[in-house]
């Protein structure tokens, strides 16, 4: 077995499906059957059985499953030291970036570190922020950058916190919120819990929710054409939208905020890029 034959493993083990294993690693169907048959004849084992809902490993297929997963492991903490040992600032970063971050700040963010650093590129994997902490537990990511409170037991860095806003077409006033539209939209726990906590505190009754959409910028093109009010973190409204927004306050009259960290291990910074660019993190205006 080789580098590629690990990733075989791995990416079919996460996609359960040949088809989309195949796509993924830029293969042919076929190519991708004929080289897992020669595995399975390698080791004298049944890797996986082929379904109607997809793909089972057997228990011999999750063991070499787990190996390939520690071989990849190994031989990119082995390229990253090598990489160290020349002294050149070079390589590639791993990240898992929370969406909304990804989506509002880290293109600005990767721009004017790249013209810094022209030579270390980026592998960047964005989603729920709890999927992020999950991707750097299994040592998937160098650094997570995420959204809201999780547990995290090594380092943590906050980078920035932001208030949530009520977002309105049009002037709306605190003490008729409960008797307006409101639209919500599916968000991280986090968020979710911290707004709910908030109207818990705040008003008797529950919002007037007359609409539920998948995604924070469908909700946001709802509440720009007047559709209703929404409440959403600050970061993901520009000057130019042309929004009413009010701060919400806690019950002691405290901004409720939004925040984001930065999370990696302390082991890390033995690795120069991933030195270079935490420290970076750490000094960059996020406004």
């Amino acid at each position: 077995m080789n580098e590629r034959d690990w990733e075989i493993l791995k990416t079919l083990y996460e996609k359960k499906n040949l088809t989309q294993t195949a796509k993924a690693l830029h293969v042919s169907q076929p190519a991708l059957t004929f080289r897992l048959q020669q595995i399975e004849d390698e080791f004298g084992i049944k890797v996986a059985h082929r379904g109607r809902r997809g793909v089972d490993f057997t228990a011999q297929g999750e063991q070499l499953v787990l190996y390939a997963k520690e071989m990849l492991l190994q031989l990119r903490k082995t390229k990253e030291l090598l990489w160290n040992m020349e002294g050149s600032l070079r390589g590639i970063l791993r990240l898992g970036v929370a969406g909304s971050f990804a989506c509002y700040k880290l293109p600005a963010v990767l721009k004017q570190f790249n013209i810094q650093y022209p030579d270390i590129e980026f592998n960047v994997t964005t989603g729920w922020s709890a999927e992020m902490v999950s991707l750097l537990l299994k040592q998937d990511t160098h650094v997570g950058i995420i959204r809201g409170d999780h547990n995290w037991a090594d380092q943590k860095l906050l980078l920035m916190e932001e208030p949530l806003l009520i977002a309105s077409k049009k002037e709306i006033q605190l003490d008729k919120l409960p008797y307006l539209p409101r639209i919500d939209y599916k968000t991280d726990p986090t968020l979710k819990d911290a707004i709910d906590s908030w109207w818990l505190e705040t008003y008797p009754q529950a919002p007037l929710i007359n609409m539920h959409v998948d995604k924070l910028e469908t909700c946001k093109e709802f509440v720009l054409n007047g559709l209703g009010y929404a409440v959403f973190p600050s970061i993901t409204l520009r000057n130019n939208e042309d929004l009413f927004t009010i701060k919400i306050l806690s019950r002691d009259n405290v901004p409720v905020v939004r925040r984001t960290w930065l999370i990696y291990r302390k082991e890390s910074l033995e690795i120069s890029i991933i030195k270079i660019f935490i420290d970076f993190l750490k000094n960059y205006s996020y406004k």
